[in-house]
């Protein structure tokens, strides 16, 4: 007796995301540690213990989640886990101020309270699961088919600008460095910034790479289907944008609502976010309190609304192409908690309320399995940035950057192709590994943005000078010197511990 298989509105792809360039040892406020230390608390932990809860109920391939060599670096390094663990002790020192501070005002002070139970169960979270590391937590995840995870090259440089044997070393050294701390490579890649340049496939196919993402531009909207690029059996993904940007877009989107938590506002004597979004145009001052309440109200209102814009995509897709169609909506996981406090609750109404609508709710291999192939494309040069082209990290603004990364590319193999012997060389490792810091995407982004563009250059600047300064002295002989200075700026930087200049070197005829 044949068993019926249940009928489906369709495919539904969730793909978050995660990344944050290289932050300890670099500053703390308002840009630097805190950054990674808000987004470790606010959106990795609640994301991570929804996805942990999902797999005890024997949930299987809930989502695509991207996590990029740079973060899990991050999220493994023992001084950045201490640090964190110190903020998560100061942020409940501010929750303990404000409850006293805000006695009198019966909202405040629940809210106190809540900040101060949050914080409470992050340490205990930190402290119980998090104490060697992201990586044995995310190791469960992958191995139990909860999520399947992509990886991405080393730091997260914008590809298309990179010399093709840095681009290539990027991408196996990242696949690598993913290898090592999970036991097995991803097949999957977040290709940084969506960048693409025709000729990408190629270098994927030979990292073993078998999917990727790009913007939905990229396939003029046609992001039903997944589809092979050029004559190669590499599959990318096109972001959904009408369903996307229900979310979350440049101009608009569900966190922007009145109910919700301000992201930007703070009640500076606490250190704390107590007013809610009220209105754009309300000033930081006469802005109304945060109450939760109001907020769980809006929130399930935008989880039915979220599950409706689905269903009826799919149901339009289905009877355009007369075919059961794909979506793919794909997000930073930063915007779940960290930007917009109420998303990690929103994230988990969905993924429970879209299989009750019959949406198969599934990963980006999952949507393989069930079909959704469409016919080879060519893809055009684009990104997910503004004007979905090159113009965020190859325009005017940041031209005198495109310029010294591309001095600093070619600086670089010249020192990788001057240096001798068979064996391993740890200074000339670390230059290798200031110059990969340096070609970071976030940077370029954040002068275009004009977001902490001053810490930016300084960050671009600081890599570039100390590759350089380890450069010249390898070129006078100074090994002596050289390992001193190496050994250094290790202590202070050091995400790779097993990145080898020596596969940068020039291939052997």
């Amino acid at each position: 007796m044949s068993v019926r298989q249940p009928e489906y509105e369709g495919t539904f792809c969730l793909v978050l995301h995660s990344h944050l360039p290289w932050l300890p040892h670099h500053g703390s406020w308002p840009v630097g540690e805190e950054w990674l230390y808000q987004a470790w608390t606010h959106s990795y932990l609640p994301v991570v213990d929804l996805l942990r809860r999902f797999a005890d109920e024997g949930r299987r391939n809930v989502l695509t989640l991207g996590m990029t060599p740079v973060l899990a670096a991050q999220l493994d390094d023992p001084y950045a886990i201490r640090a964190c663990h110190d903020w998560l002790g100061h942020w409940q020192l501010r929750a303990h101020h404000a409850s006293t501070l805000w006695h009198g005002d019966p909202l405040l002070r629940a809210l106190a309270a809540a900040e101060h139970q949050t914080a409470a169960r992050a340490t205990e979270e930190l402290e119980a699961r998090w104490r060697h590391g992201f990586s044995p937590i995310l190791r469960s995840l992958v191995d139990s088919s909860t999520i399947e995870l992509l990886g991405g090259p080393l730091a997260h440089p914008f590809q298309p600008l990179l010399d093709g044997r840095v681009r290539q070393f990027a991408l196996q050294a990242g696949l690598s460095d993913t290898a090592l701390r999970l036991g097995r490579a991803p097949a999957g890649i977040w290709a940084p910034e969506c960048g693409y340049a025709p000729g990408l496939e190629r270098d994927y196919h030979d990292a073993g790479v078998q999917r990727f993402l790009v913007d939905g531009p990229s396939l003029h909207g046609d992001t039903s289907a997944a589809h092979p690029v050029g004559e190669s059996d590499v599959i990318c993904f096109g972001r959904d944008l009408e369903v996307t940007y229900r979310v979350w877009s440049p101009k608009a989107g569900y966190p922007g609502h009145s109910a919700y938590r301000d992201f930007h506002t703070w009640a500076h004597e606490v250190g704390l976010k107590a007013a809610r979004v009220t209105g754009k145009s309300v000033e930081p001052q006469d802005k109304a309190p945060y109450d939760p309440a109001l907020a769980a109200d809006v929130l399930g209102l935008h989880v039915k609304d979220f599950v409706e814009t689905v269903v009826a995509r799919l149901r339009s897709l289905r009877q355009r192409n007369d075919r059961p169609a794909l979506v793919v909506a794909a997000y930073d996981t930063e915007l779940f908690g960290h930007w917009w406090h109420e998303g990690p609750a929103w994230l988990e109404g969905i993924l429970r309320a879209l299989p009750e609508a019959g949406v198969r709710v599934t990963t980006l291999q999952g949507a393989l399995e069930a079909g959704h192939v469409g016919a080879p494309v060519n893809l055009p040069a684009s990104s997910w940035g503004s004007g979905k082209d090159w113009r965020v990290w190859d325009g005017e603004q940041v031209a005198d950057m495109v310029q010294d990364n591309t001095a600093l590319q070619a600086r670089l193999l010249d020192l990788v192709d001057r240096s001798e012997g068979t064996a391993r060389d740890t200074v000339v490792d670390q230059a290798v590994t200031e110059a990969m810091l340096a070609l970071s995407s976030d940077w370029a982004f954040m002068v275009t943005k004009d977001s902490a563009a001053d810490y930016a250059r300084r960050r671009a600047r600081v890599h570039t000078e100390r590759f350089d300064a380890l450069s010249a002295l390898l070129h006078r002989g100074d090994r002596t010197r050289a390992r001193t200075l190496a050994d250094e700026y290790r202590r202070a930087d050091s995400p790779f511990g097993h990145l080898d200049a020596r596969g940068l070197r020039r291939p052997s005829v």
